[in-house]
């Protein structure tokens, strides 16, 4: 059924049709309202599950590693500083191979202070082990928690997954969203049935102590897995297509008129429906340019990425995060997607924006097209105010 719905309310609502029988969060600003919304629908009975207020972020995760641990699906969210509070945690819900799924509605880190959008929060997590999906709008925030249960589940698979959508930007818009039957979602995302579990009548342990004869396969096990991501993506993709009738191809990357284009710029999250604005509008005027958009940060499809991009000229990469020292995340892989490839683009630009919530306009990614046309640039950010930075560090 069509609603129009607060993005928060839509995942919280998402989530309750997964049926968790433990969640645990900590407020925290974006996040507040999916959680809010849950421990209304478990106070109100609509949700057999057992809502557990905690004191920290670090203490939420504990839970629901706690509970995912003893063989029942859990659920939690956060964002920003609360994300790194659980850092500790997320580590050892990946390690310990336990499919938790958490939203994290996207936001910058402190300091400054900045409760705004970008996506630094779950970047500064990519290597934890975690899947991490990103949506562009609210209908794929509330699809991609079916698909990440889902995912992370298979037994070939047993890995949590983050599900990122961007702070206000989703969580408090309002949009028009298709929420299923419970008939199909029960279909698609059958009761949880764990490959292992702490339990008194056949006891185990989890998380315990591996030395240098043992640690390292831990970790390559990990990484073999995360290609086995790779392949079951689209699988799951056209099981879900056949339940909902919703087609998000390989579930790995979104290609928005790229077959042609002579300029593509690639991006993910919810700055691609301003990106497809310019497409649309460049296109009118005859302009061929495209958008690759990445759904799939971790594990990386470079693969897919290659053909998307090996016949495009030039390529622009929009961040909207940074690694400080180094070049941008998405624009680091992109062009690790072409090491040792016979094809590439002529140009590969690497631009940030939208850093702590600054508004990424049309006009920004005009911008960004605009300076594709010039020399290839390593790392250039797009809308700084240059009397800022005179004030703060002079000539």
């Amino acid at each position: 059924m069509k609603e129009l719905l607060e993005g928060s309310r839509a995942v919280a609502e998402a989530v309750k049709l997964c049926k968790p029988g433990v969640i645990s969060a900590y407020p925290i600003t974006p996040q507040t309202h999916i959680v809010e919304e849950l421990a209304q629908i478990v106070a109100n009975a609509e949700l057999d599950a057992q809502f557990v207020n905690v004191e920290s972020e670090h203490s939420a995760a504990s839970v629901v590693l706690g509970g995912e641990a003893a063989g029942v699906r859990s659920y939690t969210a956060s964002s920003s500083q609360g994300l790194l509070l659980m850092g500790e945690v997320i580590f050892n819900i990946a390690g310990m191979r336990l499919p938790v799924v958490l939203t994290d509605a996207n936001r910058s880190i402190s300091a400054p202070i900045n409760i705004w959008n970008d996506q630094q929060d779950s970047i500064a997590l990519r290597d934890a082990g975690w899947i991490q999906l990103y949506a562009e709008n609210n209908q794929e925030s509330v699809d991609f928690h079916f698909i990440a249960y889902r995912l992370g589940e298979d037994k070939n698979i047993m890995l949590p997954v983050m599900v990122c959508m961007d702070g206000f930007i989703l969580t408090h818009g309002l949009e028009v969203v298709d929420m299923p039957e419970q008939e199909k979602v029960d279909k698609f995302l059958p009761a949880y049935k764990p490959l292992y579990k702490l339990d008194t009548a056949e006891p185990m342990s989890l998380g315990l102590l591996a030395g240098p004869d043992y640690y390292m396969e831990t970790r390559y096990a990990i990484q073999e897995t995360m290609d086995k991501v790779l392949d079951m993506l689209p699988k799951i993709s056209a099981e879900f297509k056949g339940v909902f009738g919703r087609d998000y191809k390989d579930l790995l990357v979104e290609e928005y008129m790229t077959k042609d284009a002579e300029k593509v710029i690639v991006a993910m999250g919810s700055v691609c429906g301003t990106i497809k604005e310019v497409i649309d509008e460049q296109r009118a005027k005859g302009k061929k340019v495209g958008l690759l958009k990445i759904i799939s940060f971790r594990p990386f499809p470079y693969e897919r990425v290659y053909e998307a991009l090996k016949n495009v000229p030039k390529v622009a990469v929009l961040d909207k995060s940074v690694s400080l020292g180094a070049h941008a995340p998405i624009a680091t892989e992109i062009k690790t997607a072409f090491c040792g490839k016979k094809k590439m683009p002529k140009v590969i630009s690497s631009f940030v924006a939208g850093l702590g919530g600054r508004d990424i306009t049309l006009e920004s990614v005009r911008e960004v097209l605009r300076r594709l046309n010039q020399r290839e640039v390593c790392l250039d950010f797009i809308d700084l105010k240059p009397e800022l930075l005179k004030e703060q560090y002079g000539e």
